[in-house]
Protein backbone atom coordinates (compact mmCIF):
# COMPACT_ATOMS: atom_id res chain seq x y z
CA UNK A 1 0.00 0.00 0.00
CA UNK A 2 1.55 3.31 -1.24
CA UNK A 3 1.52 6.52 1.17
CA UNK A 4 -1.52 7.95 -0.62
CA UNK A 5 -3.44 4.93 0.31
CA UNK A 6 -2.40 5.01 4.12
CA UNK A 7 -3.01 8.41 4.31
CA UNK A 8 -6.37 8.14 3.06
CA UNK A 9 -6.70 5.46 5.44
CA UNK A 10 -5.27 7.37 8.68
CA UNK A 11 -7.26 10.60 8.38
CA UNK A 12 -10.67 8.59 7.74
CA UNK A 13 -9.71 7.22 11.39
CA UNK A 14 -8.65 10.49 12.77
CA UNK A 15 -11.90 11.95 11.52
CA UNK A 16 -13.95 9.34 13.09
CA UNK A 17 -12.24 9.12 16.44
CA UNK A 18 -10.48 12.73 17.22
CA UNK A 19 -7.12 10.40 17.44
CA UNK A 20 -4.86 7.56 16.42
CA UNK A 21 -2.01 5.65 17.79
CA UNK A 22 0.73 4.53 16.11
CA UNK A 23 0.23 0.69 17.18
CA UNK A 24 -3.25 1.26 16.18
CA UNK A 25 -2.58 1.91 12.55
CA UNK A 26 0.23 0.03 12.31
CA UNK A 27 -1.82 -3.22 12.42
CA UNK A 28 -4.67 -1.26 10.89
CA UNK A 29 -2.65 -0.40 8.05
CA UNK A 30 -0.67 -3.64 8.43
CA UNK A 31 3.21 -2.06 8.17
CA UNK A 32 5.75 -1.48 11.17
CA UNK A 33 5.12 0.90 13.93
CA UNK A 34 8.57 2.75 11.89
CA UNK A 35 6.06 3.16 8.98
CA UNK A 36 3.19 4.46 11.07
CA UNK A 37 5.32 6.81 12.41
CA UNK A 38 7.18 8.22 9.21
CA UNK A 39 3.94 8.54 7.96
CA UNK A 40 2.50 10.89 11.14
CA UNK A 41 5.25 12.77 10.82
CA UNK A 42 4.81 14.01 7.32
CA UNK A 43 0.92 14.27 7.97
CA UNK A 44 1.89 16.67 10.82
CA UNK A 45 4.52 18.72 8.39
CA UNK A 46 1.75 18.78 5.89
CA UNK A 47 -0.89 20.31 8.41
CA UNK A 48 -3.05 18.10 8.44
CA UNK A 49 -2.88 16.77 12.28
CA UNK A 50 -0.91 17.08 15.38
CA UNK A 51 1.42 14.86 16.84
CA UNK A 52 1.15 13.70 20.06
CA UNK A 53 3.65 11.25 21.49
CA UNK A 54 1.91 8.00 21.15
CA UNK A 55 0.19 9.50 18.21
CA UNK A 56 -1.98 11.99 16.72
CA UNK A 57 -4.46 14.39 17.29
CA UNK A 58 -6.72 15.87 14.51
CA UNK A 59 -5.84 20.04 13.89
CA UNK A 60 -7.94 22.80 15.89
CA UNK A 61 -7.34 25.63 13.50
CA UNK A 62 -8.02 28.02 16.66
CA UNK A 63 -4.98 25.82 18.95
CA UNK A 64 -1.62 26.56 18.78
CA UNK A 65 0.99 24.18 17.63
CA UNK A 66 2.08 20.91 19.81
CA UNK A 67 5.19 20.68 18.99
CA UNK A 68 8.16 21.52 16.33
CA UNK A 69 6.71 19.60 13.88
CA UNK A 70 3.63 21.21 13.68
CA UNK A 71 4.75 24.58 14.21
CA UNK A 72 7.22 23.79 10.97
CA UNK A 73 3.43 23.50 9.02
CA UNK A 74 2.42 26.89 10.11
CA UNK A 75 2.89 28.77 6.94
CA UNK A 76 4.13 26.15 5.18
CA UNK A 77 2.95 26.76 1.84
CA UNK A 78 5.78 30.42 1.41
CA UNK A 79 7.73 28.24 3.75
CA UNK A 80 8.28 26.01 0.64
CA UNK A 81 8.84 28.39 -1.37
CA UNK A 82 11.59 29.72 0.18
CA UNK A 83 13.09 26.46 0.64
CA UNK A 84 12.55 25.80 -3.00
CA UNK A 85 14.85 28.54 -3.51
CA UNK A 86 17.64 27.99 -1.20
CA UNK A 87 17.68 23.99 -2.14
CA UNK A 88 18.55 25.66 -5.45
CA UNK A 89 21.79 27.27 -3.95
CA UNK A 90 23.09 23.81 -2.66
CA UNK A 91 25.26 21.47 -4.69
CA UNK A 92 26.61 17.99 -4.15
CA UNK A 93 29.52 18.13 -2.50
CA UNK A 94 28.78 20.77 -0.52
CA UNK A 95 29.15 20.81 3.54
CA UNK A 96 26.03 22.52 5.19
CA UNK A 97 25.38 24.24 8.86
CA UNK A 98 21.10 24.34 8.94
CA UNK A 99 19.53 25.44 12.53
CA UNK A 100 16.86 24.86 14.58
CA UNK A 101 14.37 27.21 12.66
CA UNK A 102 10.93 25.99 11.43
CA UNK A 103 11.54 27.57 8.15
CA UNK A 104 14.79 25.81 7.95
CA UNK A 105 13.01 22.31 8.77
CA UNK A 106 11.42 22.38 5.35
CA UNK A 107 14.56 22.97 3.56
CA UNK A 108 15.08 19.11 3.90
CA UNK A 109 12.06 17.78 1.91
CA UNK A 110 14.10 19.80 -0.76
CA UNK A 111 17.96 18.25 -0.02
CA UNK A 112 17.24 14.80 0.56
CA UNK A 113 18.97 13.35 -2.53
CA UNK A 114 21.69 15.89 -2.85
CA UNK A 115 24.92 14.09 -2.03
CA UNK A 116 26.09 16.82 0.51
CA UNK A 117 26.82 16.88 4.49
CA UNK A 118 25.06 18.78 6.80
CA UNK A 119 25.94 19.54 10.08
CA UNK A 120 22.72 20.58 12.50
CA UNK A 121 21.52 21.17 15.95
CA UNK A 122 18.45 19.95 15.35
CA UNK A 123 16.67 16.89 16.28
CA UNK A 124 14.00 16.95 13.52
CA UNK A 125 16.49 17.95 10.98
CA UNK A 126 18.56 14.66 12.06
CA UNK A 127 15.63 12.80 11.59
CA UNK A 128 14.29 13.76 8.44
CA UNK A 129 17.70 13.80 6.47
CA UNK A 130 18.51 10.36 8.24
CA UNK A 131 17.43 8.00 5.55
CA UNK A 132 18.39 10.16 2.52
CA UNK A 133 21.91 10.96 0.86
CA UNK A 134 22.42 13.17 3.13
CA UNK A 135 25.65 12.85 5.42
CA UNK A 136 24.56 13.91 8.69
CA UNK A 137 26.88 15.49 11.71
CA UNK A 138 24.94 16.11 15.12
CA UNK A 139 25.75 18.73 17.19
CA UNK A 140 26.47 17.41 20.90
CA UNK A 141 25.28 19.98 23.80
CA UNK A 142 22.68 20.21 26.09
CA UNK A 143 19.09 19.30 24.68
CA UNK A 144 16.47 21.97 24.54
CA UNK A 145 13.07 20.18 24.57
CA UNK A 146 10.50 22.87 23.56
CA UNK A 147 12.88 23.61 20.44
CA UNK A 148 14.00 19.55 19.96
CA UNK A 149 17.77 21.42 19.35
CA UNK A 150 21.08 21.14 21.33
CA UNK A 151 22.50 24.62 22.73
CA UNK A 152 25.26 25.15 25.51
CA UNK A 153 29.08 25.67 25.53
CA UNK A 154 29.39 21.89 24.04
CA UNK A 155 27.42 23.06 21.28
CA UNK A 156 29.30 26.18 20.31
CA UNK A 157 32.63 24.20 20.81
CA UNK A 158 31.37 21.21 18.49
CA UNK A 159 30.71 24.27 15.58
CA UNK A 160 34.18 25.81 16.13
CA UNK A 161 35.94 22.67 15.05
CA UNK A 162 34.01 22.46 11.08
CA UNK A 163 34.17 25.04 8.44
CA UNK A 164 31.25 24.99 5.73
CA UNK A 165 30.38 26.57 2.55
CA UNK A 166 27.28 27.55 3.17
CA UNK A 167 24.84 27.76 5.99
CA UNK A 168 21.08 28.54 6.62
CA UNK A 169 19.82 29.56 9.21
CA UNK A 170 16.29 31.37 10.77
CA UNK A 171 16.00 34.64 12.97
CA UNK A 172 13.17 35.87 15.02
CA UNK A 173 14.04 39.06 13.55
CA UNK A 174 15.57 41.32 10.90
CA UNK A 175 16.04 44.71 10.03
CA UNK A 176 18.81 47.05 9.14
CA UNK A 177 20.05 47.28 12.82
CA UNK A 178 20.78 43.67 12.26
CA UNK A 179 19.80 39.84 13.65
CA UNK A 180 17.49 39.21 16.54
CA UNK A 181 16.60 36.53 18.71
CA UNK A 182 14.40 35.74 21.45
CA UNK A 183 16.74 33.86 23.82
CA UNK A 184 20.49 34.21 24.07
CA UNK A 185 20.80 30.70 23.57
CA UNK A 186 19.87 30.58 20.01
CA UNK A 187 21.68 34.13 19.20
CA UNK A 188 24.81 32.31 20.17
CA UNK A 189 24.41 29.17 18.08
CA UNK A 190 23.75 31.44 14.62
CA UNK A 191 26.37 33.34 15.64
CA UNK A 192 28.71 30.59 15.69
CA UNK A 193 27.23 28.86 12.60
CA UNK A 194 27.34 32.09 11.09
CA UNK A 195 31.00 32.41 11.68
CA UNK A 196 32.09 29.60 10.57
CA UNK A 197 30.66 29.77 7.36
CA UNK A 198 31.63 30.87 4.06
CA UNK A 199 28.36 31.86 3.02
CA UNK A 200 25.71 32.54 5.41
CA UNK A 201 21.42 32.67 3.95
CA UNK A 202 19.22 33.96 6.26
CA UNK A 203 16.09 31.67 5.47
CA UNK A 204 12.45 34.24 6.87
CA UNK A 205 9.11 34.60 5.74
CA UNK A 206 7.61 38.55 5.42
CA UNK A 207 6.52 39.04 8.62
CA UNK A 208 10.40 38.49 10.35
CA UNK A 209 11.21 41.49 7.72
CA UNK A 210 11.86 44.55 10.10
CA UNK A 211 10.90 42.75 13.11
CA UNK A 212 12.97 43.76 16.12
CA UNK A 213 12.84 41.43 19.58
CA UNK A 214 14.62 40.49 22.47
CA UNK A 215 17.85 40.73 21.61
CA UNK A 216 20.28 42.63 18.50
CA UNK A 217 22.96 40.10 18.47
CA UNK A 218 24.64 40.55 15.02
CA UNK A 219 24.84 43.10 12.42
CA UNK A 220 23.82 42.70 8.63
CA UNK A 221 27.49 42.17 8.24
CA UNK A 222 27.77 39.11 9.16
CA UNK A 223 25.26 37.31 6.54
CA UNK A 224 25.77 37.18 3.25
CA UNK A 225 22.10 36.64 1.87
CA UNK A 226 18.63 36.19 2.64
CA UNK A 227 15.86 34.17 0.79
CA UNK A 228 12.20 35.67 1.82
CA UNK A 229 8.99 35.88 0.25
CA UNK A 230 8.71 39.46 0.92
CA UNK A 231 8.32 42.49 -1.57
CA UNK A 232 10.89 44.83 -2.69
CA UNK A 233 9.85 48.16 -0.43
CA UNK A 234 10.22 45.37 2.04
CA UNK A 235 14.14 44.31 1.39
CA UNK A 236 15.54 47.87 -0.05
CA UNK A 237 17.42 48.34 3.31
CA UNK A 238 18.91 44.67 3.42
CA UNK A 239 20.13 45.35 -0.53
CA UNK A 240 21.70 49.57 0.50
CA UNK A 241 23.69 47.48 3.30
CA UNK A 242 25.22 45.18 0.87
CA UNK A 243 23.02 42.09 1.48
CA UNK A 244 22.00 40.17 -1.37
CA UNK A 245 18.36 39.42 -1.45
CA UNK A 246 16.78 36.41 -3.44
CA UNK A 247 12.89 36.35 -3.60
CA UNK A 248 10.73 33.73 -4.25
CA UNK A 249 8.77 35.70 -6.56
CA UNK A 250 11.97 36.04 -8.54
Amino acid sequence: MNFQKRKQKIMVQLEADGEVDIKNIAALLQISEITARRDLNQLAADGLLYRTHGGAVKVNPLGKPHDFVNKSAQNAAVKDAICRRAAAQINDGDIVFMDCGSTVFRLCQFIKNKKIKVITNSLPVVYELQDSAVSVNIIGGELDKERQAVHGTTAIEHINKYRTNKAFLGVDGISAAGLFANSENEASITTAFAANSGYTYILCDDSKIGRETYLNFASLNSISAIITNADDDKTLEFIENGVLVLTTGS
